[in-house]
């Protein structure tokens, strides 16, 4: 997407030919900041302090850390540490262990003893997987710009309103994004499209990240409190949501940012369509139940009584906002069950929130 006049992607082979540029997204809005990674250990801290977020990033992050490893020792046994150290960092999205597991069966077909050829395949094979995934991201915006238009047609207002929850833009992704690609689709085809941004506590991202996105791009947007959804739901002036998922369940339960849930309890009680966008590497197969099963980071506490940002001098500054001795719980996840979901957007099509209709597209 567009940053500045030019276009970047979150994540990009430096001249090298084998090192990795990336967007440090802790650092926006306010700097725009390009790191390289040269390791492994590199990649995993990316991931890890967040970087680099989003699933289908993740994953992509993961793909070239691999990469890197490589680039120091490429035995079986090498290749399997390097996995457990990228797989340890975010448990939650799926797109990381799918990433992973596309590397190393890649890899794992060439010779041990073929030092080069492994190297090579890995390069070639995370390249792969990041082109995929622009052409999913671009495929959902496709069938979303169609669901986005009908409804505009429908309701017959000056402007269609769309609320969003954390970050599912490019910066989610390599480019375009999911829960974004359809907004960004329907801005392009001229549509009068306003978003309603959710802050997205406790790190952000829809304050931080949805908001300069889309600012760049120079579409119409109001940034509200997690908790005023419901409300606008209740006063007619949100016509659909759209978020995107960390991890999608086989029978169409969808894990993602923390406060989705309600978002689309609200959507359910106020007869707001709620869309969820995925590409297909998003959907975890072995998955039946996500409340029962999809593990739930949890992450550091500090995240949630202290809050950063930079001050009048420009200096970057971390304040508390908790009384000292209270303690905070910080899940980063919850689970939205199916039958909240009004569909869902994919790079295959839009589907309904069930294990038949999933089984269908993919061919499963």
């Amino acid at each position: 997407m567009i940053v500045k006049g030019k276009h970047y992607r979150t994540i990009w082979l430096s001249k090298d030919g084998w090192s990795v540029n990336i967007i440090n997204q802790v650092a926006l809005p306010h700097k725009f900041i390009i790191e390289k990674l040269k390791t492994l250990k590199d990649a995993a801290e990316a991931i890890s302090q967040m970087k680099v977020r989003g699933a289908p990033l993740i994953g992509v992050t993961a793909a070239y850390g691999i990469c890197l490893a490589l680039r120091k020792e490429t035995s079986d046994t090498s290749i399997s540490s390097a996995a457990e150290v990228l797989l340890r960092t975010r448990p939650t999205a799926v797109n990381l262990q799918w990433a992973v597991a596309k590397m190393l069966a890649f890899i794992k077909k060439i010779p041990e003893s073929n030092h080069e050829e492994r190297i090579r395949v890995a390069y070639s094979s995370a390249s792969k997987i990041c082109e995929k995934d622009v052409i999913a991201c671009r495929k959902i915006g496709k069938y979303g710009l169609k669901l986005i238009r009908s409804i505009y047609r429908t309701n017959n207002k000056d402007t269609i309103n769309i609320l969003t929850h954390c970050n599912a833009g490019w910066l989610a992704a390599v480019d375009y994004g999911t829960a974004l690609a359809p907004i960004y689709a329907a801005h392009e085809d001229g549509l009068p499209v306003h978003v309603w941004v959710d802050e997205t506590r406790p790190r952000n991202q829809g304050a931080s990240l949805t908001a300069w996105e889309l600012g760049q791009q120079g579409i119409p947007h109001t940034v509200v409190v997690d908790n005023a959804g419901g409300h606008l739901m209740q006063k007619g002036e949100v016509d659909l949501c759209i978020t995107g998922t960390d991890r999608t369940t086989s029978n169409g339960d969808v894990c993602n940012k923390i406060g989705t849930y309600l978002k689309a309890l609200a959507a359910k009680d106020t007869n707001t369509p709620f869309y969820v966008a995925l590409p297909g590497s998003t959907i975890d197969w072995s998955m039946k139940n996500g409340i029962k099963q999809v593990p739930i980071e949890e992450r550091n506490s500090e995240e949630v009584t202290h809050i950063e940002g930079y001050t009048k001098d420009g200096s970057f500054s971390k304040v508390r906002l908790t009384p000292k001795k209270s303690f905070a719980a910080n899940p980063a996840f919850d689970i939205t069950p199916a039958k909240l979901v009004t569909a869902l957007i994919t790079d295959r099509g839009v589907c309904e929130a069930k294990r038949s209709s999933l089984r269908s597209l993919y061919k499963r």
